[in-house]
């Protein structure tokens, strides 16, 4: 049996996906807005930090399941 494959975990972290999901979505349209105001002017920090939390809100699905299955034990 393989050692990552814990079943019981992703079915018990599919509730904060979801909400995770959530946050994705805030995270794209984050990203459309503030994407082309960082390329069009860069010395507006405050635009790229943006634009990099969003890219962060988009992997958050993905980084929050990873987590939450390796907190289960097998």
């Amino acid at each position: 049996m393989c050692e990552d494959c814990r079943p019981l975990g992703f079915l018990l972290g599919l509730p904060f996906m979801l909400v995770a999901f959530a946050l994705t979505l805030i995270g794209i349209v984050l990203w459309i807005i503030t994407a082309p105001l960082a390329c069009c002017c860069p010395c507006l920090v405050c635009c790229t930090m943006l634009a990099e939390l969003a890219l962060s809100l988009i992997k958050a699905p993905v980084s929050i399941m990873r987590w939450f299955t390796r907190q289960i034990p097998c």
